[in-house]
């Protein structure tokens, strides 16, 4: 006798075909093994008393507030727990029902199906890019003189181009560069003085490699250059709020976009009080609105990626959390990135200096692999890549 672990409907069947079960038991049974905790925020009483009878119907349960019975209290959130079929049974059951019910049975539709998925499509101006089965590898490279690992290695123009054709031959499958430090206290540079980092860098790489070059930058104009140089995806931590121009220039340009989330500014995030009332649901909501910002814009969501922002705002322990929890970030519906290489908080534990942290790095990103991220983005292409490699085998043998 023993406890196995079953974490999708592939698995599901897996099992039951190994029992022997018919192809219509597995259909009605594979769902029925995969229990799920959906947390719904802030909901009027009415609504939260109705599903949790509806929940209750269908043999699973809802968490509400105490007061929500009475309708002493305006609102309460609301924790279903049950199976995958039991959440779809309740969507059926409201999507007919008044007081919104019919846009939380659409959500839940859309948060069931995306926990199922492994493959993305991704799309910039001049391919389209399959995300499956296989974790990508972001290689950063730094044109700045002042990055908190590498600063001033790469910050002339020959030895960048060097270091993006290594990243190349090393593996990796998109090259991200970056003219302005992003550290914590770090300023703003000058567009001109951006500009002239990076341009020249990404209009010689383009020509020498065949993989996406990715521009780190805040700002519409550097992107829109940068584009037209020859880059195919713009990687803005400030997720188009440092820029009102920035979700235009993407959408024009038809590139790949990356929306990170942050706390402030570079300048400013690691600054004040960091706590947050829910981490991991303030930083979906944080990117849902962003995500909704560059369609609306004309992005197209399957040239969306999200990054929850690993050292931006955050504490050493929320860090950790979001790697623990970063399949919460699959209710976004597109492919997470996520940028862990040599920060500060593996550095706390390791008491190591950032050109050290490479094993404290591996840990972290064979954990996120195994926690939902489909693009890793990391100083140490090679060494990565094979951390890579193994952990794919585990979560996708």
């Amino acid at each position: 006798m023993r406890i196995i672990d079953i974490n999708n409907i592939n698995e599901a069947a897996e099992v039951f075909t190994k029992i022997g079960v018919d192809h219509y038991g597995i259909g009605a049974m594979a769902a029925k093994t995969i229990h799920l905790n959906i947390f719904i925020e802030k909901q009027p009483c009415k609504v939260a008393n109705i599903i949790k009878q509806e929940m209750l119907s269908v043999g699973g349960d809802a968490a509400v507030a105490r007061g929500s019975v009475a309708c002493s209290l305006e609102a309460s959130d609301i924790l279903l727990m049950g199976t995958q079929k039991q959440i779809m049974k309740l969507a059926d059951k409201i999507e007919n029902q008044p007081f919104g019910l019919n846009k939380i049975a659409a959500d839940l539709r859309r948060l069931l199906h995306s926990q199922g998925e492994k493959e993305f499509i991704f799309k910039t101006a001049h391919r389209k890019i399959k995300i499956s089965g296989r974790t990508l590898i972001m290689g950063i490279l730094n044109v700045t003189p002042d990055s908190f690992s590498d600063g001033g290695l790469f910050f002339a123009q020959e030895k960048a181009v060097e270091r993006g054709l290594e990243l190349a031959a090393q593996g990796a499958d998109i090259i991200d560069i970056g003219g302005e430090s992003t550290r914590p206290g770090s300023k703003t540079v000058p567009m001109n003085v951006e500009l002239k980092r990076v341009i020249p860098v990404i209009e010689s790489l383009a020509k020498k490699i065949k993989i996406p070059i990715s521009i780190d930058t805040k700002k519409a104009v550097v992107a829109a250059r940068a584009v037209d140089a020859g880059a195919e995806i713009v990687n803005d931590i400030s997720a188009l709020a440092a820029d009102r121009k920035m979700a235009g220039t993407v959408a024009r340009k038809k590139a790949g976009l990356i929306l990170m989330h942050m706390r402030g500014t570079p300048q400013t995030m690691q600054t004040g009080d960091l706590r947050y009332h829910d981490l991991m649901g303030e930083i979906v909501a944080y990117l849902r609105k962003s995500m909704q910002k560059a369609v609306n814009a004309g992005v197209e969501k399957e040239s969306i990626i999200v990054d929850p922002g690993i050292g931006f705002g955050k504490t050493a322990e929320d860090n950790y959390r979001i790697i623990r929890n970063l399949s919460t970030l699959r209710a976004c519906g597109v492919p997470i990135l996520i940028g862990t290489s040599r920060k500060s908080f593996i550095g706390r534990i390791t008491q190591e200096q950032p050109a050290d942290r490479s094993e404290g790095t591996a840990a972290t990103v064979a954990a996120a692999i195994m926690n939902g991220a489909n693009i890793l983005r990391v100083h140490d292409v090679a060494a990565m890549k094979k951390v890579a490699a193994v952990t794919d085998a585990i979560v996708y043998a």
